[in-house]
């Protein structure tokens, strides 16, 4: 069962395993010792000790049990002798309380050695699925909803740690107790116990009916929860927008849906899940009845056990009920459990597209330039870059513009290797970007976007991101580069301000600086920007452009722009039309032409 894959990762707590199947253990056994006292506390009640000597040893196949028993029937006769009867069921009651006190000081070390186990499962997961986050290619995340992916690497973990728990205690805890009691059943009689063994896979298979559809409601519930979270994501995001169009009803009504299905969907679940406890309960007593019945009429008839003896087959029985229900229940969680685990695996076991090589080439500096040859791009059969050929020379200052959709994002992105190309070559001074290494080849590019990415953290923080080891001086020299020092000064904080989620207490052209100062630190050979004014009002433009242009001297860049302003004086304009490059040239030249460059 490939959900016992869960359990290699706890190979570092095999020590806190064994001690937890060691208690667990003794766990059992004080349990039947304690309840065993009964047959000896019965049979000075109902009978002699010379009866009672030879009724348990005729009734019993393993004499384990039975040298038990006698031994306590022997030491209680010497004890009413000595004293008296009322003395000897004080001590018994007294060995009793002692052996409940062990049973119990034994399962609260087998938790205590449990707990690392479960939280094992959530760090290491947590961390494995965060960095299988960072690796994917960007292709990925325009396949899923953010909030699945939130849902994954939250909820689900949390099922899963309880799922494991489930697990260790459907293959250790709960079957050893059943093992034990059954032991002790036969050692009382093994012909009735035999008797009623052939009950159990009758119940085992109508639980299991009921186990095999609860996996397939818990994915169901687990995609919907990651729907909720996805459009609680998008109402936070986009509340000002809702707000401004008196959205919130209809909005409102899609949540409310979203949240009335998965209430249908956890409902099935839960009485399904809730049947198998009660169920088991109920088969247990069923068979207890049959027992009752069954073994009763053999009792009354003299054929096995002694009334007494049969009142501790009855009180061990009993015992059972309790680990089947909970072996159900475990074995539930691990239905579960295994639906979650397909649903992490699903990230988990995404295939990297964007490799690297064994032994690849350390980019160091650029030192001729960029060249785009015969190149095919292409997403789920849609080909969206075709023929692409194109040469950005070092120091050159190249703009790609065209309608949306005409792939000049997409051109770009190929350069830092977010995505691969499906057919022709990029090269770097005369070398394929797939021959060097990825790390080094993004730590010599620089990108700004149309949206400024910034994290919840301090304006240090923020653009020192591409360089952890930045000093204060190398961080306020990008941001005077970026025309961000004037305004980062008069914060209360200065460089230590904390900007807020997604840069909130930020205007959108200081949000746009403080991006600008974080390309800037790297100190980059090769520029990415994308669209890095569309968005600002003219004076914020103004000081961003600025700022751009300080960050291009000396440095090779390629720029996606709409605006005129920001692409005339790029040594070339790069014209895209349905993902073929339709014109090249300086502004003048493309003006002249007439053509698209012309239109735009």
């Amino acid at each position: 069962m490939r959900f016992f894959k869960v359990l290699s990762f706890v190979s570092e707590y095999k020590r806190n395993v064994l001690f937890y199947c060691l208690f667990i253990i003794g766990n059992i056994v004080f349990s039947l010792l304690s309840f065993g006292l009964f047959l000896p506390f019965l049979e000075i009640i109902f009978a002699n000790k010379e009866a009672i000597s030879q009724t348990t040893k005729s009734s019993s196949s393993f004499n384990l049990l039975a040298q038990f028993t006698n031994f306590i029937q022997n030491f209680i006769h010497q004890i009413i002798q000595t004293h008296n009867k009322e003395y000897a069921l004080g001590l018994i009651c007294l060995f009793i309380l002692i052996g409940v006190f062990f049973r119990n000081l034994c399962l609260y070390f087998a938790y205590f050695n449990l707990a690392p186990i479960r939280n094992t499962i959530t760090r290491k997961y947590s961390t494995i699925i965060y960095k299988k986050i960072l690796e994917l290619p960007i292709s990925f995340f325009t396949q899923k909803r953010k909030g699945d992916l939130i849902s994954r690497s939250s909820n689900d973990i949390v099922e899963l740690e309880y799922s494991v728990v489930g697990i260790l205690e459907g293959i250790v805890k709960e079957p050893l107790t059943i093992l034990g009691i059954l032991f002790c059943l036969f050692s009382l009689s093994f012909k009735l116990t035999i008797f009623i063994l052939l009950f159990f896979p009758i119940s085992g298979y109508i639980i299991g009916l009921i186990g095999k559809s609860l996996k397939k409601n818990t994915t169901l519930a687990q995609e919907k929860w990651g729907s909720i979270i996805s459009n609680l994501e998008e109402t936070i995001t986009g509340l000002r927008i809702i707000k401004g169009f008196n959205a919130e009803n209809k909005l409102l009504q899609i949540f409310s849906k979203l949240v009335n299905e998965i209430f249908h969907i956890k409902n099935k679940m839960q009485k399904k899940k809730d049947l198998g406890s009660p169920l088991s309960e109920f088969l247990g007593v069923v068979i207890l009845c049959v027992v009752l019945w069954f073994g009763g009429r053999l009792v009354l008839k003299g054929e096995i056990l002694s009334p007494s003896a049969f009142l501790t087959y009855i009180i061990y029985f009993s015992l059972i009920i309790n680990p089947t229900k909970a072996l159900s229940t475990a074995f539930f969680n691990i239905q579960k459990g295994t639906a979650t685990l397909d649903r992490i695996n699903e990230i988990v076991n995404y295939p990297i597209t964007i490799n690297e090589k064994e032994s690849p080439t350390i980019f160091k500096s650029l030192e001729s330039g960029i060249e785009f040859k015969n190149v095919y791009f292409q997403y789920e059969n849609h080909i969206i870059l075709k023929n692409i050929n194109l040469e950005i020379k070092k120091g050159q200052s190249v703009a790609l513009v065209g309608a949306s959709g005409s792939g000049k994002s997409t051109l770009a992105d190929l350069i830092p290797r977010f995505h691969d190309v499906f057919s022709g070559e990029i090269l770097i001074d005369g070398i394929n970007i797939k021959d060097y290494s990825i790390k080094s080849l993004r730590n010599h590019i620089s990108i700004v976007t149309q949206e400024p990415i910034l994290f919840n953290d301090t304006i240090f923080s923020n653009i020192a991101l591409g360089k952890p080891d930045a000093t204060l001086e190398e961080v306020e020299n990008a941001a005077k580069i970026a025309n961000a020092y004037q305004f980062i000064i008069k914060k209360e904080n200065n460089f230590n301000s904390n900007i807020g989620d997604r840069g909130t207490k930020l205007s959108g052209g200081e949000k746009q600086r403080i991006t600008i100062a974080r390309a800037v630190i790297k100190n980059p050979p090769i520029l990415l920007l994308d669209e890095a004014t569309s968005s600002l009002d003219t004076e914020s433009e103004r000081l961003v452009q600025e700022a751009i242009n300080n960050m291009m001297e000396n440095r090779t860049s390629l720029i996606i722009a709409h605006r005129l302003s920001t692409i005339r004086h790029c040594n070339k304009i790069v014209v895209l039309n349905k993902g073929e490059i339709v014109e090249q040239g300086n502004h003048n030249e493309l003006i002249a032409l007439n053509g698209y460059y012309a239109k735009l």
